[in-house]
């Protein structure tokens, strides 16, 4: 965030002001990976796949030049086997990691805890679009659990939470003053001394 800052700074605002925006954009963006740390992952995805499909090429010449070999053929097809279930099951996180980060991106602003609800989101349910965001299968749980467990959410209007349960009781009906008695005219003062009897003036 020291990018940030700078570029607050120089655009003239207090160091309050930018330390509130950092903050801000701290909170809301926390869990989010920085570009440089995504292509740096991104680029080792792209290494270990180019890798896999190399290693399945060396593994089909190699089963064509044994031959007769049928030990040797053997230790292939199990090493073939392998790499098709290491390739499924890196498939699978991938597609994970996709549904996870689509769904953090969807509940962000929307949630207090965009992991706890994304936790109870059914996963399998969730299909998405070719560009990453959620095409189906969220909205529907999302206001399941909005309406089961609506303190996961943030309210929408701003309006303080609705409160159940019993009516207060009421009070004696005598209005309270917030003026002093200095500044009460001759009308006021006399319902002043009226309701509070005993009170000093």
């Amino acid at each position: 965030m020291d990018w940030l800052k700078k570029l607050l700074e120089e655009q003239g605002l207090s160091a309050e002001q930018t330390k509130a925006i950092t903050t801000a954009v701290e909170e809301n963006y926390n869990g989010y990976v920085p570009k440089h740390r995504f292509d740096e992952v991104n680029n080792a995805k792209k290494q270990a796949e180019t890798d896999l499909k190399e290693r399945d090429k060396q593994l089909e010449k190699l089963s064509k030049s044994a031959g007769d070999n049928e030990e040797l053929k053997q230790q292939i097809k199990v090493l073939q086997d392998e790499n098709k279930a290491a390739t499924e099951r890196y498939n699978a996180e991938v597609a994970q990691l996709k549904i996870s980060t689509a769904l953090k991106l969807a509940l962000s602003g929307d949630t207090h805890d965009a992991d706890l609800v994304a936790s109870l989101i059914n996963r399998d349910s969730i299909k998405l679009k070719d560009d990453g965001t959620i095409e189906s299968g969220l909205d529907d749980q999302v206001k399941a659990l909005r309406d089961s467990k609506p303190f996961l959410f943030v309210e929408k209007d701003n309006q303080p939470p609705k409160f159940k349960g019993s009516k207060p009781p009421e009070g004696s009906g005598s209005k309270g003053t917030t003026k002093k008695p200095s500044e009460m005219n001759y009308e006021e003062l006399c319902a002043y001394i009226e309701a509070n009897p005993g009170a000093e003036i």
